[in-house]
């Protein structure tokens, strides 16, 4: 039992001890002296960043546990790199605003923004480490084992040098830039999460060294080069090798990677007249955020490193020293290569709910299982395009159907929901839809998706100024001989095609009037203007 629970039940035994039972007031007194009591102890909270790191933590243990198939391993190993770059983007930078700001306001933990940027720094270094010694020690040479060898050029055989040289000449060297730093020319901008190879040279003619930025391509080419016979080069190593190419006549003193994280957080004024665009603004300005994270290759010149550090304006705090690759998010081009069946989870197929099961060649009416009873569906081992896209779908075909309203905070581009929702404007049906135009990383699409649903002529609400929507729910209005009934669907899971094929999430079909009656309120109070009420069933 935890403390809390303790200090809880002492309280109402002592209660009961002196009244028989516990009267109303009497519970509010001692549920006021035992909150008092608990927030006195700060040990028994857990910081929200520092319980992040656990979290993420936890993810790093997954790519570390040799039970796990190999490519399953790879894939957690990107999984912790694309959340911690998030984590440094929006929580990080968040920290750092608090700490410029002067602000040393302390939650119930105890700990100050100072305190606790502190201690995810540390803590996420050690994270990091632990993750390169994974990668470097043990997941490579495994994947090498298993036919899949990602080498430096110097692991090369004559005939893959070959190849590789004649690769870099046709497809890498004329998407290059080199930028170099010196009169005239300003430390370039460096854009969040890009990968960079830094070079310090010589002018042999004049002696003046110069440095020079020169962007590893990742985002228009693979970060790992294929050369035949399961063997991958990373692109920067690539780059590093054919590097007097880019710069005939200099000497090449010193060379090495860096990359920048940068804050990618924003806010919205409560006042914005008009959502959309002042999100969209926001996101211009975002990728001008301050840098918070520094990464550079363990075997960086002192020199250079020093010199990125005063550039970037950062405190040695925010630099990360990383033995091997840099950025192993880009691993997910590793797992996702064709074939490797036995280095991977057994494939899951995800069944149709029974209830909404075709008969032969007949399909099943949705709305009529719905009628009949409630059904609770277990993603991903329920199909979400069995059970979620059906029914939007059959509500659409359906001419007794009057509205369909959906929420939508995270989607992906091959889920049917939105274009069923536009289809369905299009013919003439009511189709509103709440865009949360604020969730994170998914402003841009969230938009785009805002804006074809206002074309079709659909209802769209940009999300609350103040608030962020996060409630998965749809209504479906329909027309009955009995009058007009509500369908509703609710879940823990975005409706995103997606990730209902890898997330453990839950969803419930129901036509109960009273749970239908709250849904359809909470949609008036997202749309329109009025005052919260006591729902029924909805928390």
């Amino acid at each position: 039992m935890s403390d809390e629970a303790i200090i809880a039940e002492r309280a109402f035994e002592e209660e009961e001890r002196n009244t028989g039972s516990p009267t109303s007031d009497g519970c509010d007194e001692q549920m006021t002296s035992v909150v008092e009591e608990v927030e006195e102890r700060p040990e028994l909270f857990a910081n929200r960043e520092i319980s992040w790191v656990d979290f993420n933590d936890r993810v790093l243990q997954l790519a570390e546990d040799d039970r796990v198939p190999l490519l399953e391993r790879v894939k957690f190993l990107a999984i912790y790199s694309g959340n911690l770059d998030e984590f440094f983007m929006v929580r990080v930078a968040g920290l750092h605003d608090q700490v410029d700001a002067g602000i040393d306001a302390r939650g119930p933990d105890g700990l100050s923004a100072a305190d606790a940027l502190e201690a995810v720094t540390e803590r996420s270094r050690d994270l990091t480490v632990r993750q390169a010694h994974q990668f470097e020690q043990k997941v490579r040479p495994a994947l090498a084992e298993a036919g899949i060898e990602i080498i430096s050029c110097a692991e090369c055989s004559d005939a893959d040098l070959e190849q590789l040289d004649r690769h870099f000449r046709e497809q890498i060297l004329p998407v290059l830039t080199p930028l170099a730093v010196g009169p005239g020319r300003p430390f370039p901008y460096i854009s969040s999460l890009s990968l960079s190879l830094g070079v310090w040279m010589r002018d042999p003619d004049s002696g003046g060294e110069v440095f020079s930025r020169v962007k590893v391509p990742k985002e228009v080419l693979p970060r790992f080069v294929a050369i035949g016979d399961g063997k991958f080069i990373p692109l920067e190593s690539a780059m590093a090798r054919h590097i007097d190419a880019l710069f005939p006549g200099m000497e090449i003193l010193h060379h090495d990677v860096f990359r920048v994280v940068r804050d990618a957080d924003f806010t919205v004024s409560d006042d914005a007249d008009d959502l959309l665009r002042a999100v969209e603004n926001e996101l211009r300005r975002r990728r001008f955020g301050e840098v918070v994270r520094l990464e550079v290759g363990a075997s960086i010149n002192s020199d250079l490193r020093r010199r990125l550090v005063d550039w970037l304006g950062l405190e040695e705090e925010q630099v990360f020293d990383v033995e091997g690759l840099l950025d192993l998010s880009d691993l997910w081009q590793i797992y996702g290569l064709e074939g490797h069946s036995d280095l991977r989870d057994p494939p899951w197929s995800p069944v149709t709910p029974r209830a909404f099961a075709a008969d032969g060649d007949q399909k099943a009416d949705l709305f009529a299982s719905i009628r009949e009873h409630d059904l609770l569906v277990h993603h991903p081992y329920d199909s979400f395009s069995g059970s979620v896209e059906r029914l939007v779908e059959q509500a659409v075909d359906d001419p007794d159907v009057l509205a369909i309203k959906l929420t939508v905070y995270r989607t992906s581009d091959d889920s049917s929901l939105v274009p069923s929702l536009i289809e369905a404007a299009e013919r003439g049906k009511q189709a509103v839809c709440l865009v949360e135009l604020t969730a994170r990383f998914d402003e841009r699409r969230n938009i785009e998706w805002a804006r074809a649903l206002e074309e079709a002529g659909a209802h769209v609400v940009h999300g609350l100024p103040g608030l962020k929507t996060h409630a998965k729910a749809l209504v479906i209005v329909r027309r009955e001989r009995q009058g007009v009934r509500r369908y509703v669907h609710v879940g823990t899971g975005n409706y995103d095609a997606k990730t209902s094929r890898i997330y453990e999430d839950v969803g419930l079909f129901t036509a109960d009037p009273e749970i239908t009656s709250d849904v359809a309120e909470l949609f008036n109070s997202l749309t329109g203007y009025g005052r919260e009420r006591q729902y029924q069933q909805v928390v």
